[in-house]
């Protein structure tokens, strides 16, 4: 048997390791069209910023090292132009010497993967423009940065690359600008936990432009100017478009396969495309979404890997299937981890879901042990089932482990009540008696059970402030003090008791504490004592994150910058 892959990082590279070790006999050829096999696009961004210092390091086997070991031959700087399926071969193109030969194969596996999407604007093509995609786009960017010393850089787009790239970017002392049309970075989380990305953002002097729209670039002599619709142009010393990636399937469908969203390749279960003998893995194919089984496109090296180990088990004559893309993800953003997995609010209300969430401030462990940090914690659900739908949790410590708990009961299909009962490793170094999981499991269960009944951020505009129903404010005298929402009284919760008598019982209470946890004591007390309360989900801390980023933004909106 003979095994052409087409592409040889992540899920080309697996598939291919992956058949050797079943198949001692086959023979296996992989084309790269880059000089590269086998690196780590993630770790791109850390090698411009001097965390990653050796070239070597990017790379996680080279040609010579997969063949040793796989006996696989892996010719780079070979580009496949086309694929006769007909007759079962492809046509290569050696980059090197430019010349071309057909080679013959009995199973292809294509695996393309993305190309940053290109705006068609106008100086899109000038010197001081980069992406990000290859270790050669890397080391581009690296020796511009070296030759020129930047002072400053714009970013177009505020995704997983660009995030990473602006941090790296200020590690070295530019100053950095983010730019993109949506209002808030990163697109799987919800605009209100992004506002914790945000602000951490700021915090390290990156500057965001949010809510513009780039439409071109001018290249000057002392830089580039980023041309923005109905507002003053921006000015830096070199520009990085990371606006996000699209499928890079010409070769696909010049071959007739079929293609789906954004021209991405369809699979079933098996990766088997819609012409026999050719599969396809990667950021290149069209996936099944696992929390809402719709089509999806989901760019991430686990969902890759996987799938690369899956078409060479079915090649080997196993029957290995895809179960789906869940999206599970981490970033580090300076000082701060940020982590989301499932689908978030936004998406869960577009596909028709009735979603409900919970949303608590936990420590990252036992807060009598020095160094706990606070972490935000968004868990999604649907009301009638109680089905996970998803989480995001931002924070310092403790974040990654506490979404892949999350992750693994979404993938087995857990209630969110379940959470509750889940049996977490403690000590005080770590975690606490109660995990912050188990705590957003107690939350749901109380809410599926009528224990607890709550209001969100997007009511607090239609609160009345007629005093048709009471808004009560449960922190100390001194919090409240230090900053409140119009309207809302205060009594403190432990004088809450004695202080009955103050709040008319024919009225809605509406409270709100510093994270959520005093009101619930608040609403217990006024439940017991006939009242009908609702506790505000994440507590003013979250309010104020949210509502000051908005601000933010707004102002930016109309100044042309956020400051």
């Amino acid at each position: 048997m003979k095994v052409v892959i087409v592409g040889g990082v992540a899920g080309g590279a697996t598939a291919a390791a992956r058949i050797r070790r079943l198949d001692e006999q086959a023979e296996i050829v992989v084309f790269e069209r880059s000089g590269y096999v086998s690196y780590a696009n993630c770790g791109l961004p850390y090698y411009v910023g001097d965390v990653i210092t050796e070239p070597e390091h990017l790379t996680l086997q080279t040609p010579e090292s997969f063949f040793k070991r796989f006996r696989v031959r892996m010719k780079v700087r070979h580009e496949v132009t086309a694929i006769y399926p007909h007759k079962k071969t492809v046509l290569v193109k050696d980059l090197e010497n430019g010349g071309a030969f057909e080679e013959n194969y009995d199973k292809l596996i294509l695996c393309p993967g993305a190309k940053p999407a290109q705006p068609r604007l106008p100086g899109a093509g000038i010197d001081k423009l980069f992406t990000l995609r290859t270790v050669e786009d890397t080391f581009r960017i690296k020796e511009y940065i070296n030759k020129n010393h930047p002072r400053s850089a714009v970013l177009a787009g505020g995704g997983f690359i660009g995030l990473e790239l602006a941090e790296n970017l200020r590690e070295l002392g530019m100053e950095v600008t983010i730019v993109q049309r949506p209002k808030q970075l990163m697109n799987p989380f919800d605009g209100d936990m992004a506002s914790f990305i945000h602000s951490e953002m700021r915090k390290h002097g990156v500057r965001l432009a949010l809510g513009h729209t780039v439409e071109g670039f001018v290249e000057t002599e002392g830089g580039v100017d980023i041309l923005l619709k109905d507002e003053a142009p921006l000015h830096a010393d070199m520009v990085v478009l990371a606006i996000g990636v699209t499928p890079d399937t010409a070769l696909a469908r010049e071959a007739g396969l079929e293609l789906g969203m954004k021209g991405s390749i369809v699979v079933n279960d098996r990766m088997e495309t819609s012409v026999p003998d050719i599969y396809a893995a990667g950021d290149a194919v069209q996936v099944k979404h696992y929390v809402t089984g719709e089509d999806a496109l989901i760019s991430l090296a686990g969902p890759a890997n996987k799938q690369g180990r899956i078409i060479a088990d079915n090649i080997c004559g196993g029957d290995s299937r895809y179960l789906g893309s869940q999206g599970s993800s981490v970033i580090k953003v300076f000082d701060m981890t940020a982590a989301v997995t499932g689908i978030n609010e936004t998406s869960a209300r577009k596909a028709g879901l009735d979603a409900d969430t919970v949303i608590l401030s936990p420590m990252s462990h036992a807060g009598y042990y020095p160094g706990g940090k606070v972490m935000t914690m968004k868990v999604v659900f649907e009301k009638e089932t109680c089905r996970l739908l998803g989480a995001q949790i931002v924070g310092y410590e403790g974040v990654d482990k506490r979404i892949d708990v999350l992750a693994t009961a979404i993938h087995a299909g857990m209630k969110a009540g379940q959470l509750k009962d889940l049996d977490l490793a403690y000590a005080p170094p770590y975690s606490s008696a109660k995990d912050p999981v188990n705590m957003a499991g107690f939350m749901i269960d109380n809410l599926s059970r009528g224990i607890l009944k709550q209001w969100h951020l997007e009511e607090i505009d239609t609160l009345p402030r007629d005093g048709s129903v009471t808004l009560l404010d449960v922190r100390t005298v001194g919090e409240y003090g230090r900053g409140h929402i119009d309207g809302f009284r205060n009594i403190p919760v432990d004088e809450l008791r004695k202080r009955l008598d103050e709040i008319g019982k024919d009225k809605k209470v509406y409270v709100i504490c510093q994270s959520g946890l005093r009101s619930y004591i608040a609403c217990r007390i006024l439940e017991g004592s006939g009242y009908e309360a609702y506790n505000f989900s994440g507590g003013f801390r979250f309010y104020d994150t949210v509502m000051n980023d908005r601000c933010l933004i707004e102002r930016a909106t109309a100044c042309g910058m956020d400051e």
